[in-house]
């Protein structure tokens, strides 16, 4: 069995937006930080794919601070109005019961929509530059923390000593379950259609969520007079509606799209994922964390889920670097339990909160729609709820941490 290389501080299992973010993050507080990243694919050969992720205002300061932005501005496209409708889908009209126009600060909007081929190698690119050490076409098989490190087994056979052992390596972690750390929640039957389309009149920035009986169907703005399109959806009617022909898809879109923006058409694949709330029992253990959708997964109906996995890579990188500047070991449980204790709060707010916005408005019960209907209203009425539910939307937390506020570790 060969060691791959000598001992290194922190190894992330998984190359994703969230792995290369906190890799980058670690990297550019303290270069002298050796930082790993393994995954089966080489880091150059990813592209993204041809989804676009909703970046909160406070994952966009990180992004610019990490040097990050600069790269993806020009495909960036701000999200200048947030309208909400509640209807049947049979309704010819679909009045407005709320919504968010302005910046959440002079000249800074509360999100951006930015394609995945985009963003996706932006980050990577800024890791890689940065000195983030690649080990591609491999994965761990198994490892083992002891007093002085973890030892990682890899699929070649070769071994990595590490300080610390981070898995990004999504929902269905196979490094939490060899952590042995179980999950709490449910699978929805519902699954979410997401594909891209074209349409005849500019969107002027504004994103639309229409509350449908079946569950939110969000038209998000990209560049040009594009948008993205996050349907939800019964699980059996959402594999059939990705099964039809495009014709017959674009009819059915078109009956929940509305004729706001006039005629619209296909621009891109389409596909469905299974929706859940799951979230990790617990985010630590001696020498190892849980970071992004290893560590929590939730329903898509506030665009939140990236951005969660950002405030991971921001507070996981803060209590590393502070750790290692006053002498502590970053691998100890006690240092990784402040890791654990600043994301489980957050975390768990966020995933009740899409939970009871979910079933709440994937509900076509008469008294449930006049409630949430009046609630709707009210919001709308009450011009400082409505903008602390923006800073919300924005990611702002008098807590966060300080990559999420622009500033460096």
């Amino acid at each position: 069995m060969s060691r791959v290389s000598d001992p290194i501080d922190v190894a992330i299992a998984g190359a994703g937006s969230v792995g290369l973010t906190l890799a980058l993050a670690l990297k550019k507080a303290d270069p002298s930080l050796s930082v790993a990243v393994i995954d089966p694919r080489p880091i150059a050969s990813v592209k993204g794919d041809d989804r676009a992720s909703a970046i909160a205002a406070s994952a966009r300061r990180m992004l610019v601070r990490l040097g990050v932005w600069s790269a993806v501005a020009a495909d960036a496209q701000p999200i200048t109005e947030m309208v909400i409708t509640d209807s049947k889908l049979r309704d010819a009209v679909r009045p407005v019961f709320l919504s968010f126009v302005g910046d959440v600060e002079p000249g800074e909007p509360y999100a951006h929509m930015i394609p995945n081929e985009t963003l996706f190698p932006a980050i990577a690119q800024a890791a890689l530059a940065a000195g983030v050490r690649e080990i591609s076409g491999e994965t761990v098989r198994i490892f083992d923390a002891d007093d002085g490190g973890v030892d990682i087994r890899l699929d070649s056979g070769g071994t990595l000593r590490a300080s610390l052992l981070v898995a990004c390596d999504g929902v269905r972690s196979r490094l939490r379950g060899l952590a042995g750390i179980g999950t709490v929640g449910e699978a929805y039957d519902q699954s979410g259609i997401v594909t891209t389309v074209r349409h005849e009149l500019p969107h002027e920035g504004r994103a639309v969520e229409h509350f449908l009986p079946a569950g939110p169907f969000a038209i998000l703005p990209l560049k040009g007079n594009r948008s993205s399109i996050v349907w939800t959806e019964r699980s059996i009617e959402a594999k059939r509606l990705v099964g039809l022909d495009d014709f017959s898809f674009e009819i059915e879109l078109a009956r929940r799209f509305g004729p706001e923006l006039g005629e619209i058409r296909l621009d891109g694949s389409r596909s469905a994922y299974p929706l859940s709330v799951q979230i990790a029992r617990a985010f630590a253990a001696p020498r190892f964390v849980l970071a992004g959708d290893a560590a929590h997964a939730i329903h898509p109906i506030a665009g939140q889920g990236l951005n969660m996995g950002f405030r991971d890579a921001a507070a996981l990188a803060e209590v590393v670097v502070e750790a290692r500047r006053i002498g502590l070991d970053i691998g100890a449980i006690d240092v990784l339990e402040r890791y654990e204790r600043w994301r489980r709060f957050d975390t768990l707010e966020m995933a009740a909160t899409t939970d009871i916005l979910n079933r709440l408005f994937s509900n076509d019960l008469a008294p449930v729609r006049l409630a949430r209907t009046v609630g709707l209203g009210l919001v709308d009425r009450l011009p400082g709820l409505k903008r602390v539910f923006m800073r919300q939307a924005a990611g702002f937390d008098p807590n966060e941490p300080r990559l999420l506020r622009g500033e460096a570790i």
